[in-house]
């Protein structure tokens, strides 16, 4: 038999919450009768709806301190859908709830059978929200050399499917060693261009006094050396991507004509006369901020904003909840299969220890001690001393408790899954439960089981 759904009823007239829970009987109801208590309700049982009387105390005449109400709410949970309940000659207010972002509105005098029906909608819709989230949570995503399980990175990638059926220059923002250039790739890779060159350049990688060269080229004679033409990167991304990584170390004389390029699709070669039409889109990358480069007189501000049409940040890997195993384990077999060495697995130790981990080096500094591991390591069990990690960070305190346990519960079975390469008996027995409630917890948490 299946439990009445929980409603939150925010009232402060204890006759309207008679006749709410009267009328409302198939649902199980939770009252407050003001901001706090709707708040603390909220924390604690998180609802999926919620109906909001606007008139809350100190002064039931004006809803502001409703309205200030469904701010929070909202701002502490946005899905929750929150219906408001004005008076009948309120609808300015009303209106103004919806433009907050309430769900719907509903006016007194009560009708019992209107209301149930605008609930029951409410409820439908939250179901499908669900539904979709666990979806998307249970997809672990690999391709174009990326690999992501968390909320965070496949927003990232949601992004760039949207972002690369479309001709518009890319920002990519994050810390060193993130993936920008993987990230590049995947948005190349996924264009009407996949099948023309991706060229990639890091302007911080090539003195500056070589660097125009690389990106325009050169005519014949143009310098002491230039014995043959050359063409640049540019030329060579013809009808592909251009990447430039690294972009605010690019030299400032040299922004200017980067932007006379982007702005008119034209090259001309070191010591040439000849205008030469270039087709490119454009794809920039960069750990430093740019705004405060530009604030420095570093980086012209007219180009920023021709590179700026489409921003992405990407999220260091200390963000990236469940990241870390799924990435150590994909490259600790690449690693194993190019360096002939015997498979290897890590330590249950070991997975804490990533995990626990902050990274400061994002995916660069897996993939470094990963191969040192690898390399040095005569065991095939990777521990956390092999890896050479001591760091344990204090993680973030989520929502409530709840979702505390949730986080904590949801870490430790990715991980058990990943140590024991997805064996759901061998998983059970390193969590210490049955195989049936570890498939409880599987389809409690979203969580796909690939295991035997």
């Amino acid at each position: 038999m299946s439990h009445p759904k929980l409603l939150l009823v925010v009232e402060d007239d204890p006759g309207l919450q008679k006749q709410l829970k009267w009328s409302l009987d198939g649902y199980q109801i939770v009252t407050a009768t003001n901001r706090t208590e709707a708040i603390t309700a909220l924390r604690r049982y998180e609802p999926q709806v919620i109906t909001l009387d606007l008139g809350l105390p100190p002064d039931p005449t004006n809803a502001s301190e409703g309205l200030t109400a469904l701010r929070e709410i909202l701002d502490l949970a946005p899905k929750t859908k929150v219906i408001v309940i004005t008076g009948n000659d309120d609808r300015r207010n009303a209106i103004e709830a919806i433009a907050l972002g309430a769900y719907d509105f509903y006016q007194k005098p009560m009708d019992p059978d209107v209301l149930n029906l605008i609930l029951a909608r409410a409820y439908y819709l939250a179901e499908l929200e669900c539904d979709y989230q666990q979806l998307i949570q249970q997809q672990q995503i690999f391709q174009n050399g990326l690999v992501a399980t968390s909320p965070q990175m496949l927003a990232v990638m949601r992004k760039i499917e949207r972002v690369a059926s479309t001709q518009a220059s890319v920002l990519l923002l994050g810390e060193s060693g993130t993936g920008k250039e993987v990230l590049a790739r995947a948005v190349h890779a996924q264009s009407t261009r996949a099948d023309k060159p991706f060229v990639a350049i890091n302007c911080a990688a090539i003195p500056e006094n070589l660097l125009e060269s690389e990106l325009f080229g050169y005519e014949k004679g143009a310098f002491t050396n230039a014995v043959v033409q050359n063409k640049g990167k540019i030329e060579y991304a013809h009808g592909g991507t251009f990447f430039l990584d690294e972009i605010g170390d690019l030299p400032y004389p040299l922004q200017a004509k980067l932007l006379r390029f982007i702005q008119e699709r034209v090259i001309e070669r070191i010591g040439g006369r000849k205008e030469i039409p270039v087709d490119v889109r454009i794809i920039c990358a960069t750990h430093r901020n740019l705004e405060d480069l530009i604030r420095l007189n570093k980086f012209r501000s007219d180009l920023y904003f021709r590179l700026n049409e489409i921003t992405i940040d990407i999220p260091p890997l200390r963000e990236r909840i469940g990241d870390v195993a799924a990435i150590g384990t994909v490259l600790l077999q690449r690693y194993c299969k190019e360096y002939n060495c015997k498979e290897k697995r890590f330590s249950h130790e070991a997975v804490q220890a990533m995990e626990n981990y902050s990274w400061p080096g994002n995916i660069r500094e897996i993939e470094n001690k990963l191969k040192k591991a690898i390399i040095l390591t005569e065991s095939n069990l990777i521990t956390p001393k092999d890896l050479e990690l001591h760091s344990i960070n204090s993680p973030t305190i989520p929502f409530n408790l709840k979702s505390v346990r949730e986080t904590a519960e949801t870490g430790a079975i990715k991980q058990a899954l990943h140590y024991s390469d997805n064996n759901i008996s061998e998983a059970a027995r390193l969590l210490g439960v049955t195989r049936p409630t570890l498939y409880s917890l599987l389809e409690k948490y979203g969580i796909q089981d690939t295991g035997a």
